[in-house]
């Protein structure tokens, strides 16, 4: 039987909010994908509609159980996914020169986007047991740095340079957020200040294209730059209004890549101009404003830690899919969460969003 005070303490404002965004992703990808006039294409749409079907029964799922269980299966979930990420390297379908996509019959699903709600996961877990006021020493984030760098190195050998900065972007900000101590801090950017250079030897050629890229794009118009200098005069040829829904040239026209993935923001603003897109930007900030509110009013610290991974991983995703689209971010192939077309990257968006659902409407257990 359901608890009564499960539902006065429904959190209905943040299913507003998904639902709006919801709507808002479904009319741009139906732009996005109709512009074209292709068959192919159409077939999307449908199918990202199938996707909410399904995201919005993870949802309910993942709000009508306590939480707390996950802390019990947090290294089960995390294992999981571990083996998941492997089983891609063996048996993933190849597709673009990248291996990151397992089928299951006639369906197939990215095990990385996943792996960044199994990363979030696992570190609230040991988060919630070992913060204290003093902060995090290099010791205590040894154990972080390994649960993070293991699926890291795994998308990066896919390689989704996206989805891993990602991880490394979502563990840096909860280890920030329980504290770190000082000498820690300053012992860790020092070596970041020195790693980070070598990285570029590790990087792969289409990978070092994509940053010399992203610092000149007019370089290559043609080629390596094309993404986001068609990006840019999409969102430029908004103006402030936009041109309208579906009257969008760039889409329908074919000169906007990938305008139903990494781009589809550009499609957006070149409809609805300035205007729209802050509004877009808007609701985001209230829906990270509102996940951040619980965190704040959660007393248990492994849901405080929990939801705090989910706002930052949707933090980070908006900062880096409209910072593409705008030419202020190298293109690394990041989804707009609730926007972009993809049923692994909507499935795990909604999870998430039930499980902040789920942490709100059971706060009163802990006051």
């Amino acid at each position: 039987m359901i608890d009564r005070r499960l539902i006065q303490n429904f959190d209905w404002g943040l299913l507003g909010l998904t639902f709006v965004l919801s709507l808002m992703g479904i009319m741009t990808l139906y732009s996005a994908v109709t512009a074209g006039k292709s068959n192919v294409q159409d077939a999307l749409y449908l199918k990202q509609i199938v996707w909410y079907c399904a995201g919005f029964g993870v949802m309910i799922i993942s709000f009508l159980f306590n939480y707390k269980a996950l802390d019990r299966w947090a290294l089960v979930i995390y294992g999981l996914s571990i083996l998941l990420l492997v089983l891609v390297l063996f048996f993933g379908r190849y597709v673009g020169g990248a291996r990151r996509w397992l089928m299951i019959g006639p369906f197939s699903f990215q095990p990385s986007e996943f792996a960044k709600l199994a990363v979030i996961i696992v570190l609230a877990r040991y988060y919630s047991k070992t913060a204290n006021i003093k902060g995090l020493s290099l010791g205590g984030l040894l154990t972080p740095f390994l649960l993070s760098i293991v699926p890291f190195v795994l998308i990066m050998l896919q390689p989704d340079l996206g989805t891993a900065m990602l991880i490394f972007l979502i563990a840096a900000s909860m280890s920030v957020f329980i504290k770190i101590e000082r000498k820690a801090f300053i012992y860790l950017v020092s070596t970041g200040v020195i790693v980070i250079p070598m990285v570029w030897f590790l990087l792969k050629d289409y990978q070092k294209q994509r940053i010399m890229t992203f610092l000149n794009p007019e370089h290559d118009p043609l080629g390596a730059g094309y993404h986001i200098i068609q990006s840019k005069i999409a969102i430029g040829s908004g103006m402030i209004s936009g041109k309208g829904f579906l009257k969008g040239t760039q889409s329908a026209l074919s000169f906007l890549p990938e305008q139903h993935t990494d781009f589809i923001f550009s499609v957006l603003a070149e409809e609805w101009g300035f205007i729209g897109s802050m509004v877009l930007v808007l609701v985001f900030f209230m829906l990270i404003t509102w996940s951040l509110k619980i965190t704040h009013g959660c007393r248990d610290p492994f849901g405080t830690t929990l939801s705090f991974g989910i706002s930052a991983m949707l933090s980070w995703q908006v900062i880096v899919n409209t910072g593409m689209a705008m030419g202020l971010m190298p293109v690394v192939g990041v989804t707009l969460p609730f926007v972009s077309y993809g049923g692994s990257s909507i499935i795990t968006t909604l999870a998430s969003i039930g499980i902040l659902l789920n942490i709100s409407m059971r706060r009163y257990m802990f006051e």
